[in-house]
C-alpha cells in the first residue's frame, strides 16, 4: 500500500500507460481520478479499479482546452478532497493526425495540435494543480517525456521536440515548486506497447526499418509492457522517493546504453 490515502490524478489514462499506472496506483491504495477523451475507455478503467476494490473516478479533459484541464484538477479536489499526485501522462504523435511527417511536409496545424496537446499541456496541468498540491502540504508532478527526448526519431519532429523539452520544463517545475514541498520528475520510455506505438510502427514505409530502430536496440530484446512504466511512476510518486527532484528517468530496455541494432 505504497500510496494509501493518497489521491492521484492521471491525464490520458483511458489507454496505455495512462490506464496502466491508474490501475497499479489503485492497486497500491491511492484514490485515483481517471481523466481522457476517450469516455467510453475511462469509464473502463474506473470500473476495472472499483471491482479490483478500489477508489476511481472518471472526468473527461481535452488537453487542449485549459478550461478543461483546470476542471479537471479542481474536480478531484471536490471529488476526493484534495489532491497528492499528477501524473501528466496524455500525449499524441504526428502519425495520429498525418502521414505527412517529415520537417519540411508537416503542417503547421499538426506541429499546433501535438505542441498543445505533449507541452502545452503539461504546463497547464501542473499550473493548475499545484494550488491544491499546496494545500495538501506537498506533492509530486510525474511527467511524461520520451527516449525521443534525448535522440530524435524518424517521422516524429513535433514529437520528439515536445519531449526534449518537457526534460527542461521538469527541471523548472522542480525550482518553482521546491519550496512547496512538491517534487517534479519524468519519465523516458522506448519502444512501449500502447496504441501510439503500434500507430507509429504502422505509418512508416519501411516498418522493418522502423523495428530494427524501435525494438532492435533494445539490449532487453522485447518491447516494453505499460506495467513497467507504471511502477516506475508509482515509485516516485511515493514518499520512497522523497528525495528525488528534477530528474529524468530512462526506462528504455537499454536502449541508450548504446543505441545499436540487435542482430538475430
Amino acid at each position: 500500500m505504497q500510496l494509501a490515502d493518497k489521491v492521484c490524478v492521471i491525464t490520458g489514462s483511458g489507454s496505455g500507460i495512462g490506464r496502466a499506472t491508474a490501475l497499479e496506483m489503485a492497486s497500491r491504495g491511492a484514490r485515483v481520478m481517471v481523466s481522457d477523451i476517450d469516455d467510453t475507455a475511462g469509464e473502463a478503467v474506473v470500473a476495472e479499479i472499483g471491482e479490483a476494490g478500489g477508489e476511481a473516478a472518471y472526468v473527461h479533459a481535452d488537453m487542449r482546452s485549459g478550461p478543461d484541464i483546470k476542471g479537471l484538477m479542481d474536480a478531484v479536489v471536490e471529488r476526493f478532497g484534495r489532491l497528492d499526485v499528477l501524473h501528466a501522462n496524455a500525449g499524441v504523435h504526428e502519425t495520429d493526425f498525418t502521414t505527412e511527417t517529415r520537417v519540411d511536409l508537416l503542417s503547421e496545424e499538426v506541429w499546433d495540435r501535438v505542441v498543445d496537446i505533449n507541452l502545452k499541456a503539461v504546463w497547464l496541468c501542473a499550473k493548475h494543480a499545484i494550488p491544491h498540491l499546496r494545500a495538501a502540504g506537498g506533492g509530486a508532478i510525474i511527467n511524461a517525456a520520451s527516449v525521443g527526448g534525448i535522440i530524435a526519431y524518424p517521422m516524429s519532429p513535433a514529437y520528439c521536440s515536445t519531449k526534449a523539452a518537457i526534460m527542461n520544463l521538469t527541471k523548472c517545475m522542480a525550482i518553482d515548486f521546491g519550496p512547496d514541498n512538491v517534487r517534479v520528475n519524468c519519465y523516458c520510455p522506448a519502444a512501449i506497447d500502447t496504441a501510439m506505438t503500434r500507430k507509429y510502427w504502422e505509418a512508416a514505409e519501411d516498418k522493418e526499418a522502423i523495428q530494427s530502430a524501435l525494438i532492435g536496440s533494445h539490449v532487453i530484446r522485447r518491447i516494453g509492457h505499460p506495467e513497467e512504466v507504471a511502477k516506475l511512476v508509482c515509485f516516485l510518486a511515493s514518499d520512497d522517493a522523497s528525495f528525488i527532484t528534477g530528474s529524468a528517468y530512462v526506462v528504455d530496455g537499454g536502449s541508450l546504453a548504446w543505441r545499436g541494432t540487435i542482430m538475430d
